[in-house]
């Protein structure tokens, strides 16, 4: 961080990266009511190429709303200066019921993340600080809100938004993430469960479509690799593609080597660690890894699994690694929106894999090499992003 501030200090176009300016969903418009939204269907943001005000704007309509009884939110990552812990603070001091999950432990950000805790605590929010031995890493925040029913009553509607990043404004113009925007009841359900799990010790409940580590992820993600090899064995169509930060887990590691030997097709975006080797005759032939070095941290974690045709995609706060796994409260939810997986497919991972100019290909003898453009140019995964996502800065 202290090298990237040295590009500030001079001024050469050539070292700059050109400006850009994060679009908006449709859905969410200029003067759209974005719970009216999120009530007709999910809203995906794919960050840093569309923006992040929504999310504020998400927690800012709850802490404003007469109708909206309780807020609970995960800050694992937020920064010195967050509108959205101003925001909390603003709703606690309405008399809303604030719940904050507070990671002490979250590294460059201990202090921020104590000196909200303390802000938050006075204006009467309820500040959680996890469980013990374990990271909260989840990415998670629910608004309860009263509305009338036909009958002439009323109900508390759960809204919900989950991502792969941290609630942090200035990261998200620098990293890759999915958020989703949500009002499925089933996943809001799940939602509210982790809270009450981590904010009152008391046994998880039986998740209807979240992964929740370290009680059902890593059961779930092998059942799933699993089942594309059973799939191959019985000719079924069978499919792996995932993108993440790091795979270092043993038993995730071998259920994707076993994946290969079957005849699974297994292609991996893994920025960091890997120990798993492709393209080993016997053993991860059918593999590729790639990582992907551009202008953004490329930070999602996406999962695809064909499922015999049922196309399954997740996303996560988690990587495919033991202290994740193990050690950490972390998430998984499935992309439902057949509009949102589209996207996610398309802009999570096919981008990725047609990558020539940015993509450095990792081989059986451990060894990483520069992905080789085609001689009429090279595709930049987030350059085709910033282009069909974005805008210049002024448009």
């Amino acid at each position: 961080m202290r090298l990237a501030a040295l590009i500030d200090q001079v001024d050469i176009d050539a070292l700059r990266y050109p400006p850009f300016v994060p679009s908006r969903p449709r859905a969410l418009a200029e003067g759209v009511d974005i719970l009216s939204a999120i009530r007709q269907r999910d809203v995906l943001l794919h960050h840093p190429y569309e923006s992040f005000d929504p999310v504020v704007e998400f927690i800012r309509r709850a802490a404003t709303d007469p109708d909206v009884v309780a807020i609970k939110q995960t800050v694992y990552r937020t920064g010195v200066n967050s509108v959205l812990m101003e925001a909390l603070i603003d709703a606690a001091r309405r008399g809303k019921e604030v719940t904050v999950v507070v990671e002490l432990m979250a590294r460059f950000d201990e202090e921020a993340n104590i000196n909200w805790a303390d802000k938050l605590e006075q204006e009467g929010a309820q500040v959680v600080y996890g469980v013990f031995g374990l990271k909260t890493h989840a990415k998670l925040a629910l608004i309860l809100r009263r509305e009338a029913t036909a009958n002439g009553g009323h109900r508390l509607v759960p809204y919900a938004h989950l991502g792969t990043g941290n609630y942090h404004p200035r990261t998200a113009r620098l990293y890759t993430d999915f958020g989703l925007l949500t009002a499925d009841p089933d996943l809001c359900h799940d939602v509210n469960e982790v809270f009450l799990h981590i904010t009152s010790l008391a046994k998880a409940a039986r998740m209807r479509k979240l992964l929740l580590a370290p009680f059902t992820m890593h059961r779930r993600v092998l059942e799933m690799i699993r089942r594309e090899t059973r799939n191959a064995r019985e000719g079924k169509p069978a499919r792996i593609i995932a993108k993440m930060n790091a795979l270092t887990e043993d038993g995730v590691i071998r259920a994707l080597a076993q994946a290969s030997q079957a005849g699974v097709e297994i292609d991996l975006v893994v920025r960091g660690a890997c120990a798993l080797r492709p393209g080993v005759p016997g053993y991860s032939e059918n593999m590729r890894v790639r990582s992907i070095l551009g202008r953004f941290l490329e930070h999602h974690r996406v999962w695809y699994f064909e499922n015999d045709g049922a196309k399954d995609v997740w996303l996560s706060s988690a990587d495919w690694m033991g202290r994740n796994l193990f050690r950490r409260i972390e998430v998984a939810f499935p992309v439902l929106d057949p509009a949102a997986k589209k996207r996610v497919i398309d802009e999570g991972l096919r981008v990725h894999l047609a990558d020539n100019r940015d993509a450095w290909q990792l081989d059986a003898r451990d060894s990483g090499k520069r992905a080789r453009p085609a001689r009429k140019g090279g595709r930049a995964a987030q350059d085709e992003l910033l282009a069909r996502l974005a805008g210049p800065e002024g448009a």
